[in-house]
């Protein structure tokens, strides 16, 4: 492993949707001595909540909490994330330099317009990224095609590939998301309510996790999907 290498990146389309998705899990893999890194492609300006001075900081707070071992926004356009040859090689100078084994990505359908591109943009980065004929400005990074892409549930559900285990973490988890304190319910704002910024909101965050806890027998659960058939391993269940 170089000193540049992240064993895991998770892409989110704001600031904010990767704690929101999998923040459990990230605070996890972390604790269990995995380097992750989180890059977001855009700084989340179309957001009626807040500005970008106040969300850069709350990303800071909440990238501390996690304790990822890299952060980085790409400054794509809010509200226009288009699968291009430019921001695909954006992205892909991103995989080729870290070198992930492991990709997180939105889900491919979704409410959000900018949640659904992302999901096409990160697949089609991954897949350019192992090409060796296809060049970006850095010349000098190497081909590089991470092992599995996993998505990650934001509102529309889905039926998971896998499901894992967040209950000893899902308190931080919330903690980071709470650092993004001008996206959430305030009953002193007078800026416009938003999907997120409703009463019931967080309320609906818990009971899903608690959902997806429920149906592997364990309290908070984070679900995820993966376009490929994943290996099964006795291990989880079986002992000597």
């Amino acid at each position: 492993m170089n000193k540049f290498s992240l064993d895991i990146i998770a892409f989110g389309a704001h600031p904010d949707d990767v704690e929101l998705s999998m923040g459990g899990t990230i605070i996890s893999l972390i604790e269990r001595g995995f380097k992750v890194g989180v890059v977001d492609l855009t700084q989340g300006e179309l957001s009626s909540r807040g500005n970008l001075e106040i969300r850069k900081k709350e990303t800071e707070k909440a990238s501390k909490i996690l304790g990822i071992n890299f952060r980085e926004n790409l400054k794509m356009k809010d509200g226009n994330i288009e699968v291009k040859e430019e921001s695909i090689k954006k992205v892909v100078e991103v995989i080729r330099k870290f070198k992930p084994q492991l990709v997180f990505a939105p889900y491919f359908r979704d409410r959000h317009p900018d949640h659904e591109n992302a999901a096409q943009l990160i697949k089609a980065s991954v897949f350019y990224s192992g090409l060796k004929n296809f060049v970006v400005k850095n010349k000098s990074l190497e081909p590089h095609r991470p092992k599995k892409t996993f998505y990650y549930m934001q509102t529309y559900p889905f039926e998971p590939t896998f499901i894992y285990d967040i209950s000893p973490y899902f308190e931080l988890k919330m903690e980071a998301v709470l650092a993004f304190s001008s996206q959430f319910y305030n009953p002193k704002s007078k800026e416009p309510e938003t999907f997120i910024s409703r009463p019931e909101f967080l309320n609906y965050l818990k009971a899903r996790a608690e959902f997806f806890g429920f149906q592997i027998g364990k309290q908070y659960g984070e679900p995820f999907y993966c376009e490929e058939k994943i290996e099964f391993n006795f291990n989880t269940y079986l002992s000597k």
